[in-house]
């Protein structure tokens, strides 16, 4: 446990960041999760969608969730997949 008063607030930003970014994480991952189901089933939505999946990498890669290039990989394959389905 932190003793000094700047540790404390330290591990208090630490906790709440911690929270912050496994939302971002969780929420990235289902909206990819259902764009990938959408390819499945319907094409046309799934290429609607795509502007979402899109937006929500490039807010991801700003906010240094993840990388930059991660995300123009991932980016990059999503759209091959519906390119190909």
């Amino acid at each position: 446990m932190p003793i000094t008063k700047s540790a404390k607030k330290a591990l208090r930003q630490n906790i709440r960041r911690r929270q912050k970014n496994l939302k971002r994480k969780t929420d990235l991952k289902a909206i990819i999760k259902q764009y990938k189901k959408l390819l499945e089933s319907s094409p046309e939505e799934a290429k609607k969608h795509l502007s979402q999946v899109y937006k929500k990498l490039d807010k991801a890669a700003k906010v240094n969730l993840i990388k930059k290039n991660k995300a123009s990989r991932l980016k990059s394959r999503l759209a091959k997949k519906l390119k190909i389905s």
